[in-house]
């Protein structure tokens, strides 16, 4: 079977060294080099859209997704912009990270958060782009407890539920109650209401995928109790974390010596590993599965690899052919199953 996805590279990660200087046309180039990816996920700066087009068009490789954060009371009117930027530049889908607080301060109720997701959906049919909600720090959808809920009330008018999942932004608090403690978890991640293992049955990984809502698959490894990013200073610590940047990224392929702040250990990437290989799973056993767009998110800012000295387009590029290859694997033990149910079928029938 092909794959039937489009892979994707974050354009935060279309750098080998972060702060080196590039322009639209060498990310483009650098990109269709790698041989992995079908597309740039990146939104165009306002006034690049032509530029970004051209490349695009010049090297074979669209614009599909992009992304913007949101506040909701303020930015109603950057969103419809940001929508039609995106679609002048050749986007299909714009992935929205909505903040936490509204305009004025308060936490977002759900009506608020069902209101905004209807204002995109109906933005996004005008303007002939599709719009979805992503799980994400420092958004509403960091409480992982919020996700369902929002989807179902949504559902109930009349719109689908089109989610975009980042598991990193899970897996950041698999047995880390610090990180727990800034969205107010840990009481149900203790008495086992709310379970973030992937490994452990029922958790909310899985119950999210059951629910066929996943058209956006994120992949960026975050190890459980990972390592917070000490060669980055958040310029704004206004969060619970502590003033260095978050631990959201956690290398694929280890980094050679002096290339990263922290020791590296293979199994710690395992956990990512998984939810991507049940992603996958889902779609291949699910002939209704939304999924269409995988992207690779190893990026450089401070809660992610901000200061890192390994190559960011590197640890991409490793995870889009390991996503390739996991894939067609998968596809080709399905098809071995397949048939030897039919010659245990056969030899049945001749006995």
């Amino acid at each position: 079977m092909k794959f039937p996805f489009s892979l994707g590279c974050n354009g935060r990660g279309v750098v080998h060294i972060e702060g080196t200087p590039m322009t639209v046309d060498q990310q483009f180039r650098l990109l269709k080099s790698a041989g992995v990816y079908d597309h740039f996920d990146r939104m165009p700066q306002p006034g690049e859209e032509r530029e970004y087009l051209d490349a695009a068009n010049r090297h074979g490789i669209p614009i599909r997704t992009g992304l913007w954060w949101y506040t909701a009371g303020q930015d109603e009117a950057l969103l419809e912009k940001n929508l039609r930027i995106s679609r002048e530049g050749g986007a299909e889908f714009h992935d929205i990270m909505l903040h936490i607080r509204h305009q004025r301060g308060s936490v977002l109720t759900d009506d608020e958060i069902v209101a905004f997701y209807e204002l995109a959906h109906n933005l996004g049919n005008k303007i002939g782009i599709e719009i979805g909600f992503e799980n994400h720090i420092y958004m509403w959808s960091e409480d992982p407890r919020r996700v369902e809920p929002i989807a179902r009330k949504v559902q109930a008018r009349g719109m689908p539920f089109k989610f975009v999942l980042d598991h990193s932004h899970v897996l950041i608090k698999v047995d880390n109650p610090e990180e727990q403690d800034i969205i107010g978890i840990r009481e149900d991640v203790d008495s086992g209401a709310l379970l973030l293992d992937p490994y452990e049955s029922g958790n909310v990984l899985d119950q999210w995928m059951n629910l066929n809502m996943v058209h956006w698959l994120q992949v960026r490894p975050v190890s459980p109790n990972g390592p917070k990013n000490r060669w980055a200073i958040k310029n704004n610590n206004s969060y619970d974390g502590g003033s260095y940047g978050r631990p959201c990224q956690y290398p694929f392929i280890k980094p050679k010596p002096g290339e990263w702040h922290s020791s590296w250990h293979a199994y710690r990437v395992e956990p990512c590993k998984e939810v991507v290989r049940r992603m996958l799973r889902h779609h291949l056993c699910n002939a209704s599965s939304p999924l269409r767009y995988i992207t690779t998110d190893m990026i450089d800012m401070a809660d992610y690899g901000e200061n890192a000295k390994y190559s960011l387009f590197e640890q991409n590029v490793a995870i889009a052919t390991w996503i390739r290859r996991t894939w067609d694997e998968m596809v080709d033990q399905e098809a071995a199953n397949r048939a030897r149910g039919r010659d245990s079928k056969q030899e049945g029938a001749r006995e």
